[in-house]
């Protein structure tokens, strides 16, 4: 007899896309159980033996597994529709048959590495705070943070009603009017960079992420993209070397 699980694990399972974001696709009425819309979080499917769709295009069970490193270019969104017919990260790719899902997110007018997949466990596991992945960015600033503005971004500051977990900040280089600064987080807030500089008077007039962990773009020209091997994805779980050691 098969085994039954949670319908989100299910949708991670098939590449869908992560647990999280599978259960807001549940919540928005996108999933489909036996032909009927299931809003309800906790249901639970047979594979095989329930028919399960996603946009009304049926998902069945997990593809062979790919794994994406894309330069993104300015002017993309990493969703998978646009209403305002804004082009999509996906369309870069040619040739792939798999339905793969961006790991996160990139503003649209940020660059830089992105990672797309169709497996919603690794997915899940790079995005949960827990893993503490880290993720390392070039921004350009306005002006030049002092020392003190430095630590304090290093040491956390308050957005909202949160602080910030630790980050690595270093100057780069830097003129008489604005800076480049190497800044490695590993939380997932939207657009948490943009937010921090902006809080402490250093607004962010260009963002592109550089690695996850210690896989980097290299040599990757913006627009161009590569696949991802085990060993690759092992360096997504690994220290950059670009952030200091505390």
């Amino acid at each position: 007899m098969e085994k039954s699980v949670r319908l989100q694990k299910f949708l991670a399972m098939a590449g869908v896309a992560s647990r999280r974001k599978a259960e807001v696709y549940i919540a928005d009425g996108r999933i489909k159980v036996d032909g009927k819309i299931c809003t309800a979080m906790g249901q639970k499917i047979v594979p095989g033996v329930h028919t399960i769709s996603f946009d009304n295009k049926p998902v069945t069970a997990k593809e062979q597994p790919i794994y994406i490193l894309l330069n993104k270019p300015k002017g993309y969104v990493t969703t998978l529709s646009d209403p305002q017919g804004r082009p999509i990260v996906t369309s870069l790719l040619h040739g792939i048959k798999q339905r793969v899902f961006p790991v996160g997110r990139l503003d649209l007018d940020t660059s830089g590495a992105l990672l797309l997949t169709n497996d919603g466990e690794l997915s899940q596991k790079i995005l949960h705070p827990k893993f503490e992945v880290h993720k390392t960015y070039e921004a350009h600033v306005w002006g030049t943070p002092s020392t003190q503005i430095i630590q304090s971004l290093e040491h956390g500051i308050l957005l909202g009603e949160k602080k910030t977990a630790p980050a690595s900040v270093q100057i780069k280089q830097k003129t008489s009017r604005n800076s480049v600064l190497i800044i490695t987080i590993h939380e997932g807030r939207k657009r948490q960079v943009k937010k921090m500089l902006q809080s402490v008077g250093h607004p962010v007039q260009s963002l592109k992420r550089l690695a996850y962990g210690r896989l980097g773009l290299d040599n990757l020209a913006i627009g161009k993209y590569k696949f991802l091997h085990q060993n690759d994805l092992n360096k997504i779980f690994q220290k950059n070397p670009l952030q200091r050691t505390k």
